[in-house]
């Protein structure tokens, strides 16, 4: 009964306080909204780093498919599996046979041009995220929400904790920079200090 009657007391002496309970619950949710700056900056910077280092990768990828242009890519193929002991007749090594057949003859003319517009997104996006423009954000956000049904689909069909992470990542990606974009475009957050 005490313990009632003070919590009553407490809870009447905040009505009586100067500052109104409205006042309290608007600083608190201020709080609680708004974001960190220097968080959301060192996310947005290393999602900017990751997609450089992607776009690093897609460009040596490149680099590597047009060097082995110039040699025998099966002879290649055939030592690289018998250097690890494998079966070629195996499936993994015999779907690597069949590609090292098939690379020669294909046309790199497309493959080029894809894999460069492919790395200019890549980089365009992580210097646009670096820098904290707003293209940047689109872009990512676009670009890496754009893969999202493909990799689901490719996560019913085959799963694995490769795919499931990939999976993942890109929703964190697209999620994060979703609500980044949100949170720029709606005035109330915009005028919070």
């Amino acid at each position: 009964m005490r313990a009632k009657a003070k919590y009553q007391t407490d809870h009447n002496n905040t009505q009586d306080c100067p500052i109104s309970r409205n006042m309290i619950d608007s600083r608190l949710t201020r709080t609680v909204a708004a974001p960190h700056p220097v968080a959301m900056r060192h996310t947005l910077r290393a999602i900017a780093a990751f997609e450089v280092i992607k776009g690093l990768a897609a460009f040596a990828a490149v680099v590597g498919v047009l060097d082995l242009m110039h040699h025998d890519v099966r002879h290649l193929a055939i030592e690289l599996i018998g250097h690890f002991h494998l079966n070629p007749e195996a499936h993994y090594p015999s779907i690597f046979l069949h590609y090292a057949n098939l690379l020669p003859d294909a046309d790199l003319h497309s493959f080029f041009l894809l894999a460069c517009g492919y790395i200019a997104m890549r980089l365009l996006e992580s210097y646009g995220l670096w820098n904290d423009y707003v293209w940047g954000e689109w872009l990512g956000a676009l670009s890496g929400g754009i893969y999202l049904p493909f990799e689901f689909n490719h996560l019913l069909h085959s799963p694995s904790l490769i795919t499931g992470l990939v999976l993942a990542g890109n929703v964190f990606l697209a999620a994060f920079l979703t609500v980044r974009l949100w949170r720029r475009h709606r005035p109330a957050i915009n005028r919070m200090p």
